[in-house]
């Protein structure tokens, strides 16, 4: 029996193309860290590569401190200065990525009926971002970070997707039953690997991810309607 929902954020409950939404978003930071000194093309770059230190990251340290060890390592004292201008980026002109993404009502009328049905539901976002920026995100989808039980950030996290050991850590802060949890996500590779846990998991392909063209017919998959009707409400 399904007890715990674990919804993915982007391209889940908030439309997205992921392309799109990465360039917009770049172009919003590069031009705030540029007056600062930095090359733009360079600084995408070494964001990147920071992305990728914490996707790789191995759980002896938060993801905030995988990327921003990268970062110092790259830049030096500069990094102080893109650590600081960041910070006060997301919580201000990030505002306006949300013209990169789409909005699904359908989204927020699901989570709120299976609230209201008294599951456990988990905001299982890839802990990239910071906090600011994913409650930033969640409200884009009309949404509240508080109408989940939790939910994950590159603060709280040591893990990242692909990584399987992303959702063992979500299991043991939430003390969850693998096989009373499904996730939700539209990733085939980020957020089908919830299975290998023993999780149920429903591929949700609006705007489905599918990099090495996995045969998707072995998942429950479908829209926002057929994914209603597999929960049954």
């Amino acid at each position: 029996m399904i007890k715990n929902i674990l919804f993915d954020l982007d391209g889940t409950l908030l439309p997205m193309d992921m392309d799109v939404f990465t360039g917009g978003y770049f172009k919003l930071l590069v031009k705030k860290l540029v007056p600062f000194g930095f090359e733009a093309q360079e600084l995408i770059k070494n964001i990147w590569a920071g992305t990728k230190c914490m996707v790789l990251n191995d759980g002896s340290r938060k993801n905030i401190d995988v990327f921003w060890e990268y970062m110092r390592n790259t830049y030096g004292e500069k990094a102080a200065i893109a650590r600081e201008n960041c910070d006060a980026f997301y919580g201000n002109e990030f505002e306006g990525g949300r013209e990169f993404c789409g909005y699904n009502p359908k989204a927020k009328e699901l989570v709120m009926d299976l609230k209201a049905k008294g599951y456990r539901l988990i905001l299982a976002t890839n802990p990239i971002f910071p906090d600011v920026a994913t409650r930033k995100r969640t409200n884009w989808t009309g949404l509240d970070v508080s109408d989940f039980e939790g939910y994950t950030t590159y603060e709280n996290s040591s893990f990242s997707k692909p990584n399987p050991k992303y959702y063992s850590e979500l299991i043991d802060r939430f003390s969850l039953i693998p096989e009373e949890c499904l996730m939700i996500g539209n990733d085939v590779d980020e957020d089908m690997v919830a299975q290998t846990l023993g999780m149920q998991v429903y591929l949700l392909t609006d705007c489905m991810i599918n990099k090495n063209n996995k045969d998707i017919s072995v998942y429950d998959h479908g829209n926002f309607d057929d994914l209603r009707s597999f929960l049954e409400i």
